[in-house]
């Protein structure tokens, strides 16, 4: 047995992830890649801790699939109060982080996305330089935006791609960014589809409960999204192009967010409210069974890091919409497994929504693209490599 056989099956690696948000008050990209990451390689000699801020839930400490979540901060519901905590998260954080690594010596610290997360682990690594430092990439707003939100501390900002050991990107655009940005190298680590989940078979019955519940009837088409009710994901073009789509297309709208009243002013006032369907949260296994009944998948992001939502779309059968913005292209080939459109346009999107509307062609290579490609199990051993390499 050579010498670092020998030494890797005699350690464990110790991982503290910064995450500023976490299941369950949050489920976005970010925090699902933490999710199934995690609960695929926990077991292969590998320890992972977590801190995040407390949010709503009542307990400093928590496991959640085999991640040791310890929260910090104070539990509320009051948005200008967790605002705040947001802001001195990297504080907070690296103060409990310190506590922790006198217990448990980690031998890497992961920061996911360069937010305040990503300052608790650069004030982690200048503290302690032995750790390895992963940062991994998972930025959906605009990069002029995000620059222009730490401009009175970018230089440090710029330190935490400077001093990452290692540094993961979702996206060919992300990958970009880390470079510009300084980062020594970045890999390319895309998020993925837990494939048995959207691969479920759903009965013609309870097909037939929802779009009852929900009040489509058999000949109506339905176009669908899983999106953040935000300005960047664009679902005030979707409510526009209705217009242009013959009147038998109605909309579903998976997700919350604070422009559900905007939109659903947008819809009464365009006349097209009767063809809207604002559904909210939906449990993220609840999303095939809605996805069952649509005909196409559309967010017509005006940014995105990559988009998870899309993918899970392209296995489950769906033809697919988007925008040639941020990591869209590098999945989403007009044509052959998806339909673009340019951002911000409503006559680009109706374009796009009648073609998908009206051919299933892209189905299967979209859906073998993801199987490859954007595969958890895979994604996994492929995180695991890179960070012992």
């Amino acid at each position: 047995m050579s010498l670092f056989v020998y030494y890797k099956a005699m350690r464990t690696d110790k991982f503290l992830i910064f995450s500023l948000v976490y299941y369950p008050d949050f489920v976005g990209g970010a925090e699902l890649a933490i999710h199934e990451i995690t609960k695929r390689i926990v077991n292969q000699d590998m320890v992972f801790h977590m801190v995040t801020l407390q949010g709503n839930q009542p307990e400093k400490i928590d496991t959640i699939h085999g991640v040791t979540v310890h929260r910090v901060g104070w539990k509320t519901k009051n948005q200008i109060f967790f605002k705040i905590q947001k802001i001195i998260f990297p504080f907070l954080a690296f103060y409990k982080a310190k506590q922790l690594h006198k217990e448990h010596h980690y031998t890497h610290a992961w920061s996911m996305m360069a937010n305040q997360a990503g300052f608790a682990g650069l004030f982690f690594k200048l503290s302690f330089p032995q750790t390895r430092f992963v940062l991994t990439l998972q930025e959906g707003d605009p990069i002029p935006s995000i620059k222009r939100k730490v401009f009175f501390v970018y230089p440090l900002f710029r330190m935490i791609f400077k001093r990452a050991d290692i540094v993961t990107a979702i996206s060919s655009y992300l990958k970009k960014f880390g470079e510009s940005m300084g980062a020594k190298k970045v890999l390319l680590l895309p998020n993925g589809v837990d494939l048995s989940l959207f691969s479920n078979e759903i009965s013609e019955e309870s097909k037939k409960i929802l779009r009852t519940k929900l009040h489509i009837t058999e000949h109506q088409k339905v176009l669908i999204t899983t999106s953040r009710l935000v300005k960047k994901n664009g679902l005030e073009f979707v409510i526009k192009a209705l217009a242009n789509l013959p009147h038998p297309v109605v909309f579903v709208v998976l997700g919350i967010g604070p422009l559900k009243q905007e939109l659903q002013n947008l819809a009464q006032k365009l006349g097209v409210s009767h063809r809207v369907r604002f559904v909210g949260f939906v449990d993220y296994k609840d999303i095939p069974a809605y996805f069952s009944i649509a005909d196409v998948f559309v967010r017509p992001s005006l940014s995105e890091g990559l988009g998870n939502s899309f993918l899970e779309a392209m296995y489950f059968g769906l033809p697919t919409v988007g925008t040639k913005v941020g990591g869209i292209p590098d999945f989403l080939q007009d044509g052959e497994t998806g339909f673009l459109c340019d951002p911000g346009s409503v006559s680009s999107l109706a374009q796009a929504l009648s073609r998908a509307l009206e051919t299933k062609e892209t189905i299967e290579p979209a859906k073998n693209l993801v199987e490859v490609q954007y595969n958890w199990n895979t994604i996994s051993d492929r995180f695991v490599d890179i960070c012992e390499s």
